[in-house]
């Protein structure tokens, strides 16, 4: 019979990425004593946030705050751009976006005060630029960068003297890393405790239906964690959880969709909050566009890799048949490439199949010859290993290789997921039409940017089939302004609160950068609410 440990604080927060991070740090400024239990074991955690760009939102201070909520409104829902229903309710989004407007402007110099060794660049700008108040709002996208003296330091672990202390090392760093880098730092400096290796299994409720805590597990044992004044969920989407896939997201089922994002989101904030009365909104909410794909498994899924190559020179994207239907660069551009995949989605209403599903990335030597056509920091992160030449990845038969474009739609028919359908002539035909856009310099069917056209004329000649997928899901919990998490009549759990992609804003479009934007505006938002809560 496993044992069973009790601990206490004034606020729980459950995960450890970038918005369980910034409500801990605001609910402890706040004058709360902290603790966040985080699933993965410290010597493994890679959260979504570490394993991001390290990109966020931070509108500069002077610019106007009414067009800045007016363009935040617009992705929020896009109510404000004609794209509603009379009668329809909306998420918050006013509310939201009224924080939105009052708050993110500080994003970028609040994780400045976190660490002064964290740095930032701007690297955008509002990338709606029909949506009302882009132009005015004086909306920026940075980047996390970080610099350092490696001096290794050392910051609070579990608090007792049988575990692991917190560590990093410091040292010159960009993206999700060196965002990560200063959400630790800014722990650390605080005394926040982290749990490591905890995986909490369900919400504790009193005799009145508040969170008074979370039950959770470690090692076979059960570990309790008393709440005094609220519990903040902040541990992810559901990305790695079968079932959920099968409930949420459209198209013929779990494996027609892949994520390279952590393997640990597997949903468990949802399931728990479902348990407590927790209502749902915009569940089938992604970020995804069509990436590859690996047989190698996490939590019984396939094993999404982030695709490089789509867009480059020397390369197109056709559907199952062989036809090209978009231009490829849409696919992996910012804003489209966070909602493609609706474009993959599409439906036959006559044979009743998913042409697009999976889609064929097909390319030529001149490509295969050039680097590696995925994302090796991201394969990394997920320990897969593809090879920094794409030729361990052709050996292990993730890459299709062929002399010519018809032995290639031969090899294709032959891939399980292609069931048949790839069509010899209509492939060699795409091709040779696409090669004449490129001699002309210009794209008719798609209009494709002329400075990424190049043909696919060098042999041998490769394919990689591609799923509807990204870095993660977006819908989920309902929770409005305050971010207390709501049961279906829109009342609130008491002492319940969330932030995240467990329960993105960004319900009508999505703006590179906007996720961990979201962590630290809403994430703060959270923290501090719970902290107000009255002490147990």
């Amino acid at each position: 019979m496993g044992t069973q440990t009790i601990y206490e604080a004034d606020v729980i927060v459950v995960g450890f990425g970038a918005a369980g991070g910034c409500s801990a740090i605001e609910a402890h400024d706040a004058g709360a004593e902290v603790l966040i239990i985080e699933k993965q074991p410290q010597d493994a955690h890679y959260s979504n946030s570490r394993m991001s760009g390290g990109g966020y939102h931070s509108p500069r201070p002077d610019g106007d705050r009414k067009a800045l909520k007016a363009y935040a409104r617009a992705m929020f829902s896009g109510e404000n751009i004609g794209n509603h229903l009379d009668g329809e309710i909306h998420d918050f989004a006013d509310d939201h976006a009224q924080l939105w407007a009052d708050l993110a402007p500080d994003n970028d110099a609040f994780m400045r005060r976190l660490d002064p060794q964290f740095n930032s660049v701007e690297v955008g700008a509002a990338a709606f630029r029909h949506f009302p108040g882009a132009a005015e709002s004086g909306y920026s996208v940075m980047r996390s960068t970080y610099s350092g003296n490696n001096d290794g330091w050392v910051g609070p672990g579990w608090g007792d003297k049988n575990t692991p202390a917190l560590s990093h090392t410091r040292s010159e760093q960009e993206n999700g890393e060196a965002f990560h880098a200063c959400m630790v730092t800014g722990l650390a400096t605080r005394n926040i405790p982290v749990h490591y290796g905890i995986r909490a299994r369900s919400l504790i409720l009193d005799e009145a239906g508040a969170v008074v805590g979370v039950k959770a597990e470690r090692d076979g044992n059960t570990v309790i964690y008393r709440a005094r004044r609220g519990v903040v969920l902040t541990c992810g989407g559901y990305e790695y959880n079968r079932r959920m896939r099968q409930a949420f997201l459209d198209g013929p089922g779990a494996e027609a969709w892949a994520f390279y994002g952590t393997s640990a989101n597997t949903g468990d904030g949802i399931e728990m909050a479902l348990r407590a009365g927790a209502g749902l909104t915009k569940a089938s909410s992604v970020a995804a566009r069509v990436i590859a794909a690996v047989p190698e498994r996490r939590n019984g899924l396939k094993v999404g890799l982030n695709t490089t190559g789509i867009g480059k020179p020397n390369e197109i994207v056709v559907d199952n048949y062989g036809s090209r239907y978009a231009a490829e660069r849409r696919i992996t551009k910012d804003p489209s490439r966070y909602f493609f995949y609706k474009e993959a989605l599409q439906f036959d209403t006559v044979n009743l199949t998913y042409p697009r599903i999976p889609s064929w990335m097909i390319f030529d030597a001149t490509l295969m010859e050039a680097g590696p056509v995925v994302n090796l920091v991201v394969a990394s992160y997920n320990a897969v290993e593809w090879g920094s030449d794409n030729r361990l990845a052709l050996e292990k038969g993730w890459i299709l290789q062929a002399e010519t474009i018809e032995d290639l739609a031969a090899r294709i028919r032959e891939h399980p997921d292609n069931h048949g359908r790839m069509e010899t002539e209509r492939l060699a035909t795409t091709v040779t039409a696409y090669n004449s856009y490129c001699a002309a310099g210009a794209d008719p069917d798609f209009q494709r940017q002329s400075d990424t056209l190049g043909p696919v004329a060098k042999a041998p000649f490769y394919a990689i089939p591609l799923y509807m997928g990204g870095p993660n899901t977006k819908g989920g919990l309902r929770a409005n302004a305050r971010r207390q998490v709501l049961d279906w009549q829109d009342e609130p759990i008491a002492r319940l609160y969330t932030a995240g992609e467990i329960a993105s804003v960004f319900q009508f479009v999505y703006q590179g950068g906007g996720n961990l934007a979201e962590c630290i505006t809403f994430g703060r938002v959270a923290g501090r609410n719970a902290a107000a809560e009255s002490a147990l």
